[in-house]
This record gives C-alpha cells, structure tokens and sequence, in this order.
C-alpha cells in the first residue's frame, strides 16, 4: 500500500476522466442494461451506469483501459451510486455487495495489467463512493425545515458496505467524492475507519468536495476552508474538489486549501461550463492550458477531469504535469 504514498510524493498523479461520458457513447438500450440477469426485471434500469459493471463488464474494462492508455494513474470504479440508498431508486438494494465488488475486480484485472508492462509506473483504482441522492444537512421540505429524509445512522450503515465490498474487490484508494453535504462525507468517513479498525488495514482515503456555484460554498453552505478544517481530523491522502466547476472557476478555491493542509491536494474539474443543452465544450488543449496553471502555482498533487472529460482530455493533462515535481506533502 505504501506504493500510493511513495507515487505521491515522486510526481503528480493523474486521475482518468469521466465514466458516464465514455458510457453515454455506447448507446446503451434498456436491454442492454438488463444483460441476461435482470432482463425480467420489473421496473425500467436504463440509466443505473453501476449495474453495467455486472451486465455490460467489457465496456466498464474497456473503458478503464482507455483511461490508463491517455497517461491516468488512478481509474475510479464504477460506483458512483453503488450504495443501497442510491439504488433504492431501482429497486437493487440486494445487488450493491455484488455490484461494488464487480466494479473493484474489473478496474483492479486492468490496472494490474499495465503496471506489469511498466512496473516503473504502477496504476493504482480508486473506489468511488458518491454522495448518495440524499443530504443530511438539510430538509428536501421548504415548509418543514426540521425534516431530514436520511439520517447520519442510515448514511453511515450504507457506506460501511460499500467500502467493505470495494476493498474486498481490491481497491488500493477509498474515494470519497462530489461531497455536497459535509455531514453525508463525516458519516462515510465514519465508516471507512471502522472498517479499517475491524480489519487492521489502512487503505489511503481522498476526499473531494463540490463548491456548486459562484457563491464558492458546497450545498450544505460551507466555503472551501471550512470544508477542510471539518475533515482534516482524519488522516487523508488528499483533500479536494471535482464536478460543478470548470478547471478556471476552480482555481481560487484550491489556493485557498493548498497552504492549510499537509495532505495532498486533487482537482478533477469538468471539461469547462456546461451548455444551453447541458453538455461540455472545453477541449482537451483548452483545459489543460489551465490545468497548467495549477501547476505553476504549485496547488496540485492529484489531476484529472469529471464530467465532459475524455481520454484526449486526461491525456494532455497527463502530458503538462510528466516530469513535475509535484507539490510537497506529508502523509
């Protein structure tokens, strides 16, 4: 394990792209969702990208293997969703072990391939663990602000499975990302040292916010300072921020981390703003221009992209920071 913290403290790393637009070209049908285990299934399943890991698993590899091929050194499972509160909505709460699992195997299978052909550069895979479609901060009731409709208890008992599967599948990260409520982040990082604690392991653990607008606060209201200091009691590998923003508008907010921790410091933004019609336009060359300035300003130890980035993009990211010496750390 300490092959990660070595890595880190030799270069910066680079984290792969965006998993729903490399699948969103696939043009997967209902069918294709169903595979054969699920094609009696009663409600509809287009959309759960996780379940994909067990019905379309060449695609989740291919995929991962893309990611590698541009230059990333950590690829993120496909388990964005894969907690039971998330997959609630498809009614496959009893799949989310299995799912978890299937999604750390296959990502581990092509990571171990290519630091065989280049042991000089071990690959490493992150298990993602999203934010779940529930917030314990706040109340989805405007005329009942006392309400919650998840409590930390529920969140906490979620998680702990989703982090026993993904380590159990082979994970050498825990990715805690898209953090939009900080008290949904406390309850998986809750779990995540309780297994560590049962299991006497100690797998590194990212952690990355989301600052939603221009107002530069998460959901749950919290400036990018105060979302460090309310985690930084917990040994990180690194702190950062992804999605919502462009690798421009996120800048302040990584300076305004960068010299108050020790641990590393990752950005994995969106290919720009999204469009009229919800889609990113920022080209590859275009993002990392500004990735570059991350760089210069020595912010960033961990680089990749969200949503709207592809392999071309994490490619010429890869190429701005090869050979960098990456920001100091202590972890």
């Amino acid at each position: 394990m300490n092959t990660v913290y070595k890595a880190l403290k030799e270069r910066i790393l680079v984290l792969d792209g965006a998993m729903g637009t490399m699948l969103q070209a696939y043009k997967f049908s209902e069918e294709d969702f169903r595979g054969e285990r699920f094609k009696d299934f009663h409600i509809p399943l287009k959309g759960n990208n996780d379940l994909l890991s067990i019905t379309q698993p060449h695609a989740i590899a291919e995929v991962h293997r893309k990611y590698f091929e541009a230059g990333a050194d950590i690829v993120e499972t496909n388990t964005f969703s894969g907690t039971t509160i998330a997959m609630a909505d498809y009614e496959l709460e009893n799949v989310v072990y299995e799912l978890n699992y299937a999604s750390a195997k296959i990502a581990k299978e092509v990571a171990q391939s290519f630091t065989e052909k280049e042991p000089h550069k071990p690959r490493f895979v992150a298990g993602s663990i999203g934010p779940t479609n529930k917030t314990a901060s706040m109340s989805p009731d405007v005329n009942d602000p006392g309400y919650r409709a998840i409590s930390f208890d529920e969140l906490r008992i979620a998680y702990k499975q989703q982090v026993e599967a993904l380590i159990d599948g082979g994970v050498d990260i825990l990715l805690v990302e898209t953090v939009f409520d900080t008290l949904n982040a406390k309850a998986a990082l809750f779990a995540i040292e309780e297994v560590k604690e049962e299991r006497d392991t100690d797998i590194p653990v990212m952690i990355s916010g989301t600052i939603t607008d221009a107002s530069g606060r998460t959901l749950s209201g919290q400036t990018a300072e105060a979302f460090l200091i309310s985690i930084q009691h917990i040994p990180l590998l690194s702190v950062g921020f992804n999605c919502a923003l462009g690798a421009k508008q996120l800048q302040p907010h990584l300076e305004a981390i960068a010299s108050r921790t020790q641990a590393g410091i990752s950005a994995h933004p969106n290919a720009g703003l999204p469009n009229a019609f919800g889609e990113y336009d920022e080209t590859p060359e275009e993002m990392a221009v500004q990735i570059k300035n991350y760089v210069d300003k020595n912010l960033v130890n961990i680089v990749g992209g969200c949503c709207g980035t592809t392999p071309a993009h994490i490619k010429a990211i890869a190429s701005i920071v090869e050979g960098v010496t990456p920001r100091s750390v202590t972890v």
